[in-house]
């Protein structure tokens, strides 16, 4: 398995108290965040390192530029660095917190208001999960083949809104748009079907020059790290707008993500070969072939609570369970393509893999595919039925890794309370 080393052994250690066996935050992950009080912070157990503290006290020692970079606000800096030296700040967190305990650089992550953790200055998000494509295409073309002639020749992405990209816990306002009934002329009023996205978010560490491409060779070592990421989603307003260019006011009012990122080098004993190609697809175009294990066995799972179901205690009902596998194109062949014509990433940019849906219909991954256009409506345990988002549901996506041999490593959660329009 590449790049195994000593912070992924199972026999590792920290002196950070941690309850239970399947907490998410582990030695062998060690997250990035960032606070609104205290800059960068890294998650261990239900504490997080603050790194300012870390650096002013000695515990941690580097050189000028890195420190420079870890004790400002943002991890845009640091991303910048290059994964030599994530890997460098990985190995001197990890001596620390095996070492001689030091627990005033640390802070309860109850704590802390977490907040974006980079400075996105672009998000493209694809749609990568060939079973999404699949349903989606059934519903809209059932005449037609569900996939779009270059759905297996490259991965299909589009240009999404930076600005509204929001934390985990933040409100989701419903939007207004632009709806055209199927018996009237268009009308604007509020969201009738809002819907969420299983997605996964990478972050860009270091990025490319304008002109420049960047290959599939080194493309995974470009990528800092990923987190949850729900798209949510206007169905109604985009199946009016989103012809011929494709998704526009029905994805910008708000996509969510989780705070913690989690680094391409956590997740190296959860990387395997692929994706996985069916017997009688087209060949991939050389630019795009796998050079490396850049598949990445994450599991996930979405639930959803009413406002009734919360005031009254009940546990949320899961909608969904997946994983990360069922990409038809692995992060590595985003950014490869993306930056394929000499399109300039920058560090802090932000890629998302489209909806994840698998094969089941336990497996699909938002409300379209699992009422089937709101055909087929669900059971909550308050009563009520639901075919998308009512006002006060509240959403979220769970996400994790396991497997023989590595110790298990989580995500968070990435959650939002629908509020009415205004």
């Amino acid at each position: 398995m590449t790049n195994i080393d000593h912070t992924h052994s199972l026999a590792a250690n920290t002196w950070v108290p941690c309850e239970g066996e399947r907490n998410d935050f582990p030695i062998q992950n060690l997250p990035w965040g960032v606070c609104e009080k205290n800059g960068i912070v890294v998650a261990i157990c239900d504490q997080a390192v603050v790194l300012r503290k870390a650096i002013d006290d000695g515990k941690l020692q580097f050189a000028d530029d890195i420190a420079c970079a870890l004790k400002d606000d943002s991890l845009n800096a640091f991303m910048s660095l290059g994964k030599d030296t994530w890997k460098h700040v990985r190995h001197e967190l990890f001596s620390m917190l095996s070492g001689e305990p030091c627990p005033e650089v640390l802070c309860p992550i109850a704590s802390l208001q977490l907040i974006v953790p980079a400075k996105i200055g672009d998000y493209t998000d694809f749609y990568a999960a060939r079973n999404h494509a699949t349903n989606v295409g059934k519903m809209f073309r059932p005449d037609s083949d569900p996939l779009m002639p270059n759905y297996l020749h490259l991965p299909v992405g589009y240009h999404g809104r930076a600005s509204s990209i929001i934390i985990s816990g933040s409100e989701v306002r419903r939007p207004h748009g632009q709806l055209k009934p199927d018996d009237s002329a268009p009308i604007f009023a509020p969201c009738k079907l809002l819907d969420y996205e299983l997605e996964f978010g990478a972050f860009i560490g270091s990025g490319n020059a304008i002109g420049n491409r960047i290959s599939m060779d080194d493309a995974t070592e470009h990528l800092f790290g990923l987190v949850i990421l729900n798209d949510w989603s206007a169905r109604d307003i985009q199946k009016w707008e989103y012809q011929p260019l494709g998704p526009f006011n029905a994805k910008n009012f708000a996509s969510t993500i989780s705070p913690w990122i989690v680094t391409i080098d956590a997740l190296a004993p959860f990387r395997q070969p692929g994706p996985a190609r069916l017997e009688g697809d087209p060949a991939v175009l050389e630019y795009l072939l796998p050079m490396a294990d850049d598949v990445f066995d994450i599991n996930c799972c979405v639930s959803i609570s009413s406002e009734k179901m919360r005031n009254e205690h009940v546990a949320s009902l899961q909608l969904t369970k997946s994983s990360l596998t069922n990409l038809t194109w692995s992060f590595a062949q985003m950014l490869a393509h993306h930056t394929s014509t000499g399109c300039p990433m920058k560090s802090g940019d932000l890629i998302g893999s489209g909806t994840i849906s698998g094969e089941t219909k336990d497996s699909r991954g938002c409300l379209l595919e699992l009422t089937w256009r709101g055909t087929e409506p669900f059971d909550l345990p308050d009563g009520t039925q639901r075919r998308f988002l009512l006002d006060g549901d509240e959403l979220t996506i769970k996400a994790w890794c396991e497997s023989d041999g590595a110790t298990r490593i989580g995500f968070g959660a990435c959650s939002g309370i629908i509020l009415p329009a205004n």
